[in-house]
């Protein structure tokens, strides 16, 4: 949680300053739903990531020069400078990759889900998207396939009560999405997705039954975005005072140094230790991205096919 926190304000820094180009749509304050769900995987387990995907990449292995590379614009990055902050993939750490179309990951996680069923894999799919994906066509068509197939997919819902600018409860007909499960057979839950135990314990139970070829669960983990859609968004549509609420007595880090605390799993001291490696691991990733080429112009259409 710390990598992802501490690369995401590095990034809101950088796009400040005009360094990183274009859009970009930080995750800071999610960290617990992607640590928490990532961290009952096994390693040939797959995700897929929404265009607010830094955390899935970093929770899933993902390297932080590669992805500061790349969203920097540089050759060295994960998708050689081409894709930017919404489209990075890790394929080699099951990172199948992020998209900028929502709920477009959504389909991709379903037909991974059938390759793996049809294979007589074990594995299983992490399907992210956010709560505005759920009122796409794209959602209730991929969610009826996977019930109706017993698919091993956790859907999971990162709704952070705005999809844009809009407040969910302008948007959605059910107060709890997870409720939607019990249209397409399968289990539903919903959690506190600031608590990184609560979510890596739903999470849990989701992927054995998908293991044991009991189908795909709905999981809806309440959260909160800290900045705005992205870097044009000056956040009109909320109130300071929630925004302090969540950072200042829900914040999901803070949370969880308090249980290690309490449980003397580690000392503030630790913590601390811990913290400035983070730091210096994100300045390093700067630099390494910073100093890194541009992909050359004769490379332009390069990489249009496969090759």
């Amino acid at each position: 949680m710390l990598e992802i926190r501490g690369f995401e304000d590095k990034v809101y820094e950088l796009l400040g300053r005009n360094v990183i180009k274009g859009a970009s749509h930080l995750y800071a304050g999610q960290e617990a739903v992607a640590v928490g769900a990532c961290s009952v995987l096994e390693p040939d387990d797959v995700i897929t990531s929404t265009h607010r995907g830094h955390g899935h990449c970093i929770a899933k292995g993902g390297q932080l020069p590669q992805m500061m590379a790349e969203l920097c614009g540089k050759s060295t990055g994960y998708s050689r400078g081409r894709g930017g902050s919404m489209h990075i993939a890790d394929v080699a750490k099951g990172n199948l990759g992020a998209t900028g179309i929502v709920g477009g990951n959504i389909p991709v996680a379903t037909g991974a889900g059938l390759a793996i069923k049809m294979r007589g894999e074990r594995r299983v799919v992490l399907c992210f998207f956010g709560d505005g994906a759920c009122n796409n066509g794209v959602f209730h068509e991929s969610l009826n396939m996977a019930g109706l197939w017993r698919l091993p997919v956790v859907y999971i819902i990162e709704n952070n009560l705005y999809g844009m600018s809009v407040s969910t409860k302008r948007a959605c007909a059910v107060s709890s999405i997870g409720d939607r499960a019990s249209g397409y057979a399968m289990t539903g839950a919903t959690v506190d997705g600031q608590d990184l135990l609560a979510v890596r314990e739903a999470v849990a139970e989701a992927v054995e039954r998908a293991r044991r070829g009991e189908g795909p669960t709905l999981i809806e983990a309440q959260t909160y975005r800290y900045y705005g859609h992205s870097r044009s968004d000056p956040r009109k549509y909320r109130t300071r005072e929630e925004e302090d609420h969540y950072r200042n007595e829900h914040d999901p880090i803070e949370l969880f140094k308090r249980h290690l605390v309490e449980k003397k799993i580690a000392s503030p001291d630790e913590i601390a230790t811990l913290e400035k490696g983070v730091a210096d691991a994100v300045e390093a990733a700067t630099e390494y991205a910073l100093n890194s080429p541009y992909p050359d112009a004769s490379e332009l259409y390069d990489f249009l096919y496969v090759e």
